[in-house]
């Protein structure tokens, strides 16, 4: 699994970070980063609640 994000749609609302704090931190300037872009199988739901979360659907899983 590969996450990808598309910064520009991407308003760092935190809620990603929230769901799976090991793979998304919202940095102290408002830039969401992706600590693991190719987490294991073991974090699969809580990407998929990150991704689903979204408020602006900027997170994908491949």
């Amino acid at each position: 699994m590969k996450i990808v994000v598309d910064y520009d749609l991407c308003e760092a609302n935190a809620l990603c970070m929230e769901a799976a704090p090991e793979v998304f931190r919202v940095e102290e300037d408002d830039t969401l980063t992706v600590l693991l872009e190719e987490p294991g199988e073991e974090l699969r739901d809580k990407v998929e609640e990150a991704a689903r979360l979204c408020p602006r659907q900027a997170i994908t899983i491949q």
